[in-house]
């Protein structure tokens, strides 16, 4: 009995501390689909909280382009992408770019110019292009 309950103790902590970095519903959806209409949807955890907000709040500019959503889904979006935003100086920059966070930087400083320069690379933001489908938690 005392092994039982053991087991439930440890499977209920597992269950209370498991990774909910990703937040079920609906918002999870329109960002899939209003982000990944374009590219892949980022995870959230690659930027910090502000980071989100400044982009958030500029998409009539984004990167070259005009994504503006409405309102509505806007802040769906930017409420899933700030519950789940990485915390810290390692996922914020100032270009609001993944690619220029530390984090990033760290994280494929062994990559040579000449991986970037592939054909099937083209970018450091086409994170599937070496990751898979990983990069969307698949």
């Amino acid at each position: 009995m005392k092994r039982i309950i053991g087991l439930l103790l440890v499977l209920g902590m597992n269950l209370a501390y498991a990774d909910n970095s990703v937040q079920p519903g609906s918002n999870i959806a329109k960002w899939k689909e209003e982000c990944g209409s374009c590219h892949i949807p980022y995870p959230p955890q690659l930027l910090s909280a502000d980071n989100w907000q400044s982009l958030m709040g500029s998409l009539n500019r984004h990167f070259g382009a005009n994504a503006e959503l409405d309102a509505k889904d806007n802040k769906r979006i930017l409420g899933f992408l700030e519950r789940n935003a990485g915390s810290g100086k390692l996922y914020s920059s100032a270009s609001r770019r993944i690619s220029e966070t530390p984090w990033f930087i760290r994280e494929h400083d062994s990559i040579s110019p000449g991986e970037w320069a592939n054909p099937d690379v083209r970018s450091h933001s086409n994170c599937s292009a070496c990751h898979g489908k990983t990069v969307l938690g698949d």
